[in-house]
């Protein structure tokens, strides 16, 4: 089997999720804060009538908050009935993997925070993308709060 998936990039590292999930990209748009929401929380915004909660990627894994800017973009997601954007810093290509070339991350990553979240890594050229496993970020009992 083949999959494609789109690239982009947070925190200068080179993510890649299954195109499948994908219902658009978006440019950045400001969110509105919500109280008692996870940090990883940006907040919510418009999406053609529907709230959206909006997930800052870094975050998520365990890194800095982005300080978003008009260069940053939202990765629209969808999750059976759940739909959810992700800041990441930029959106880089599609790109078609072998499932076969998907390896599992290096034991001696146990500890790093991003590694519960990923499916595998990807040689692509001469880079390696991590694979997010969509299912495990959205943790959907802590997003649904937010919608």
């Amino acid at each position: 089997m083949i999959r494609e998936l789109i690239t982009f990039e947070v925190e200068g590292q080179v993510f890649g999720l299954d195109i499948m999930s994908i219902r658009e990209i978006r440019a950045w748009s400001p969110t509105t804060r919500l109280p008692r929401v996870p940090h990883y929380v940006a907040g919510v915004v418009n999406l053609r009538g529907t709230v959206l909660p909006v997930i800052d990627l870094a975050a998520r894994l365990g890194w800095r908050a982005t300080e978003a800017t008009p260069r940053h973009a939202i990765i629209v997601t969808q999750i059976g009935a759940q739909v959810s954007g992700w800041i990441v810093d930029s959106v880089s290509d599609i790109v078609t993997v072998p499932d076969d070339a998907l390896q599992p991350p290096p034991p001696s990553a146990g500890n790093d925070t991003v590694v519960p979240f990923l499916e595998g890594l990807a040689a692509i050229e001469d880079r390696m993308v991590m694979v997010l496993n969509l299912a495990a970020l959205a943790d959907s009992a802590k997003m649904e709060e937010a919608a």
